[in-house]
């Protein structure tokens, strides 16, 4: 009668020490999207689901894609990082499983005689007429075993956030591809544009040295004085000068091409400077806001991780329940090696016992409120995520749009101040117009060609960032 009483005084401990968990109460997440980008599109497919060899066609540009995709650090950094999660999935699969062990061990001890197991040992007989040996040594083999029973699961949903964790790794490397396909596409048309720069700046050198020419023969003339030819002259190495600057921005655009591609040091970057002003400019179909939520990595990586937290919230609850265990050895000891393996020395034990958290709770406590505001903290990066990718796309639609009808605008003034280089230069030469305008016309033909450059540039990275707002690329 005593022993159940017992019983029940633990069992009523284990139910006290193990409290319920508090409630703690987050938001959910929310997936309000609207169901066009725009009143004017409805796109029922979606360039994201393009290979981008597919998307960009030009072969030097896949090349550069290609070699990147296979030996940037970053990207092998990532790869290491999945190798993690994976790693951390197994190792959480382990802790639910029973663990089996081998064990030996061999020991030495002398009882004094005057002691209570000394004066036994001295008036024991092993058989007759042999006594316990004095000192006694002591043999032991065998599988020593334990197993926490997953009650509350709280180790199968260890694993399952685990799980979770390897799958955004995933999405995060695949969020970095994406990156890193944009970032090369960008950087390559950016090197045709400066080809493109440099190959005006040096058309417009030549323009303004047979100007200066002109100008030289008409001050032998006294038709002009020393004063227009020195505005001609200062004009030709300013334009000169300029050629410098962006031969140095095609060196450092080429150097950040070759760090994305990882391995090329010195190699030149192939491309065709004359193909910059044919790229492709199809019409773009963006499909449904809905589509990014299945389209973009870092919206696929943002959810994973909040189910991640949910998961972990579950782990930190269990913490209040008792946690139950079982133990057991089997195997032999003896005091003399050969006798390790006669029946007589075999031994087995089992153990089963509950642990539950009974005073001081705080850290308990503070773990399971530390998982609620990781989840809460997941909640809002996932919105973010949501919102932000939204509004890129909304803003690379309106890009493209606008820098298409800003590149055909620009195309023609450029057309027209071309014409009018060849306009100011014959009035100039029948003195019906003075050198400023010459100078002028040169000057705003210069630089409104280059302005046509730098807006298909920006029409281009436009085309590459709709692409990657939408998700492609991975």
């Amino acid at each position: 009668m005593k022993m159940v009483s017992f019983h029940k005084f633990i069992l009523l401990l284990l139910l006290v020490g193990a409290c319920k968990a508090p409630q703690y109460a987050v938001k959910t997440k929310s997936q309000n999207l609207p169901k066009t980008f725009s009143a004017n599109r409805s796109d029922s497919s979606n360039i994201a689901r393009l290979n981008w060899r597919t998307y960009f066609q030009d072969s030097n540009l896949i090349a550069l894609i290609d070699t990147a995709l296979q030996n940037n650090q970053e990207l092998r950094i990532f790869e290491q990082e999945i190798a993690i999660a994976q790693n951390e999935i197994k190792a959480r699969k382990g802790e639910y499983m029973p663990f089996v062990g081998i064990s030996g061990g061999a020991g030495l001890d002398r009882m004094g005689r005057f002691t209570r197991l000394g004066a036994l040992e001295e008036n024991i007989d092993i058989e007759p007429g042999r006594r316990f040996p004095s000192p006694l040594t002591d043999f032991m083999i065998g599988f020593s075993s334990s197993w926490e029973l997953d009650v509350w699961k709280k180790l199968r949903n260890a694993k399952k956030s685990a799980v979770a964790r390897y799958m955004a790794s995933q999405e995060g490397k695949n969020f970095f591809v994406t990156q890193l396909v944009a970032e090369i596409a960008t950087s390559y048309y950016e090197l045709l544009a400066l080809d493109n720069l440099q190959a005006i700046i040096k058309e417009n050198i030549k323009i303004q040295e047979n100007a200066l020419q002109v100008v030289k023969q008409e001050k032998l003339s006294a038709k002009v004085s020393q004063l227009a030819v020195n505005r001609f002259e200062a004009q030709l190495l300013n334009t000169t000068n300029l050629q410098y600057e962006v031969q140095q921005k095609i060196v450092e655009t080429e150097n950040r091409i070759r760090l994305l591609m990882g391995n090329n040091f010195s190699g030149v970057i192939v491309r065709n400077a004359e193909a910059f002003d044919t790229q492709s400019n199809e019409q773009f179909f963006v499909g449904t806001p809905q589509g990014l939520l299945e389209n973009r990595p870092d919206i696929r990586q943002a959810n994973w991780e909040l189910q991640a937290t949910g998961l972990d919230i579950a782990v930190a609850r269990a913490n209040f329940y008792p946690a139950f265990r079982l133990s057991g050895f089997l195997g032999t000891q003896a005091f003399r090696p050969h006798l390790l393996f006669n029946p007589e020395s075999l031994i087995f034990s089992l153990l089963g016992d509950a642990v539950a958290p009974f005073v001081n709770k705080n850290a308990i406590q503070a773990n399971y409120y530390s998982a609620h505001h990781k989840q809460a903290q997941a909640i809002y990066k996932y919105q973010q995520s949501v919102l932000k990718a939204y509004l890129e796309v909304q803003n690379q639609i309106a890009a493209t749009e606008n820098y298409a009808a800003s590149y055909q605008t620009k195309k023609k003034e450029a057309d027209i101040l071309t014409q009018s280089i060849d306009v100011s230069n014959e009035l100039f030469r029948y003195a019906r117009a003075d050198y400023m305008e010459v100078l002028l016309t040169q000057r705003e033909a210069l630089n409104t060609k280059m302005e046509v450059i730098e807006t298909k540039l920006k029409q281009l990275i436009a085309k590459v960032n709709l692409y990657r707002a939408l998700g492609g690329g991975w």
